[in-house]
């Protein structure tokens, strides 16, 4: 388990578990040299949150509903808001999540729900023991169980993302054919170039010891 370490460091964004697991060059160009450019994803993402991010609150059916809720925990040294939280008539306090495009499960986005549960129990000491990611293409929610697997890998994570934002060098790009060309930074990230740069080093340092078969795979 992680201790106290809200005196000593600066909180880490809970966005920024959703962007280290889908990329940790990313992560860090966002959260560490504060670069972020929009896209037509992102762009859209933005419009679909502001109902979110303008509504205070409502009730519906004896449930309180509260919107873009500010939330922390002084224990993992973590800091940002929750897109909606439900605090319902029998005690349960629901987190849930907003997210562009059709119901699909993501680890990144179960984890940084996760990281709001921790967040909401620490803040209300409650068991926060269920969430949801509500997919705003589908309109569709996806229950997720906030489990001690899920707790444990988002724990871990947060270690890990701290000593990433610590270092002074930005990490290698991961140049995934699936995520590079949708992300928003693709132009200032630039992960084909300069891996192909690297490749280009690579064989240079190994031109008197190439051999003919890897030659041929060049």
């Amino acid at each position: 388990m992680v201790n106290n370490i809200a005196d000593s460091i600066e909180k880490i964004p809970l966005s920024a578990l959703n962007q280290y697991v889908y990329c940790p060059r990313r992560c860090y160009l966002i959260h560490a040299e504060g670069e972020f450019t929009d896209n037509v994803h992102t762009e859209s993402g933005s419009r679909e949150h502001e109902r979110v991010d303008t509504l205070l609150h409502e009730i519906k059916q004896d449930v309180r509903i509260e919107f873009a809720l500010p939330v922390w925990s002084d224990r993992l040294g973590l800091t940002g808001r929750c897109d909606v939280v439900e605090f319902r008539s029998d005690g349960i306090v629901y987190p849930v999540e907003y997210k562009h495009g059709k119901r699909k499960k993501w680890l990144n986005d179960d984890l940084q729900l996760t990281a709001q549960a921790l967040c909401l129990e620490e803040m209300l000491n409650v068991s926060v023991s269920f969430g949801a990611i509500y997919h705003i293409q589908s309109r569709r929610r996806r229950e997720v169980e906030i489990d001690s697997d899920l707790r444990k890998t988002t724990e871990s994570l947060i270690i890990e993302i701290r000593s990433l934002l610590d270092q002074s060098r930005c990490p290698s790009p991961i140049a995934d054919k699936k995520r590079c060309p949708d992300c928003s930074l693709n132009s200032l990230c630039q992960p084909e170039l300069i891996n192909e740069i690297r490749r280009i080093k690579y064989w240079s340092d190994q031109l008197f010891d190439v051999s003919e078969e890897e030659w041929d795979s060049l």
